[in-house]
């Protein structure tokens, strides 16, 4: 694939005029994520709701050349070269679609290399939404972000426990002190919980997670920071579906509690200070005024 940028320019925009409006992602399977670490560059196709496959913004050739720089040095040393995977998730008709590495994917093309290490995940769709609305049976949720208030940083010391070993290894997330007990006095008082991402994780993945600390979480939405043209007609359906199944939403954040009446739009807020008190300690506590006052 080496050669002009016009000439790279030209084949991104016929790969997306191939994939784009006839993609479906697929779900890949426990399996198939654990063993196929490694995937023909051949069979890697674009996303066209990257802005990598935008005419007006388009790759930067600059971090192509700084890849393919760095790949050739890693190869002279005799280390793998691309180390870090390119997420991608698997489509039909054929292949995988990328998530994030368009820069790296492209650079092996550049280079003749045939193949370039992966890692298949399984974003949440729009059926597993509905799915989820469907079977459960309550009709409260609550709602966090998982990159900014249930996970934290390594060496952070108010974190729980690791896992045991092996488990730590597979899941290697840290979970902030305290998550597992509000988790389980969540489920016990009859909230859905569903947790958001903008990371590239897979949906049961995440729920296998929490089951390794005990707790469940009814829905986990990852993949919402990537680039993708929004259908308003659908994100409107969904919004009234969820309305429709949960009157009471409540979102936890780092320094606040919102409860939302979904259909008067009311909110209230409840801060949360910065007290000695754990941080799971004072969203119960915000949480049982709930079950005293209605």
């Amino acid at each position: 694939m080496a050669g002009s940028n016009t000439a790279f320019d030209e084949f991104i925009a016929s790969e997306v005029k191939k994939y784009k409006g006839v993609y479906v992602p697929v779900k890949a399977g426990i399996l198939r994520r654990a063993l196929i670490r490694w995937a023909p560059c051949a069979s890697l196709h674009p996303n066209p709701d990257d802005e990598f496959c935008s005419p007006k913004v388009g790759p930067n050739y600059q971090i192509i050349s700084e890849y393919m720089y760095s790949f050739r040095l890693e190869r002279q040393s005799s280390k793998q070269y691309c180390e870090e995977p390119l997420i991608v998730e698997k489509i039909r008709p054929d292949g995988y679609m990328i998530l994030n590495g368009h820069h790296r994917w492209a650079a092996a093309l550049q280079l003749g290399f045939r193949r370039i290490p992966i890692e298949i995940v399984d974003l949440t769709q729009e059926m597993d939404i509905r799915n989820i609305l469907q079977y459960s049976k309550q009709d409260k949720r609550v709602t966090l972000d998982l990159d900014e208030v249930v996970f934290c940083s390594e060496g952070d010391d108010l974190a729980e426990k690791p896992l045991p070993f092996p488990l730590r290894n597979i899941y290697k997330q840290r979970l902030r002190l305290g998550i597992p007990a509000l988790f389980h006095y969540l489920n016990k008082k009859g909230y859905d919980i569903w947790v958001y991402s903008a990371g590239y994780y897979s949906a049961d993945y995440i729920q296998r997670l929490f089951r390794k600390y005990g707790v469940h979480v009814t829905g986990a939405v990852t993949g919402t920071g990537r680039k993708k043209a929004q259908n308003a007609e659908l994100k409107r359906e969904l919004e009234a579906l969820i309305t429709a199944k949960y009157p009471e939403t409540v979102h936890i954040d780092d320094a606040a509690v919102l409860r939302i009446f979904s259909q008067t739009k009311q909110v209230e807020e409840y801060n949360l200070g910065e007290g000695t008190e754990a941080w799971s300690k004072r969203v119960i506590d915000v949480m049982e005024t709930f079950e005293h006052h209605g």
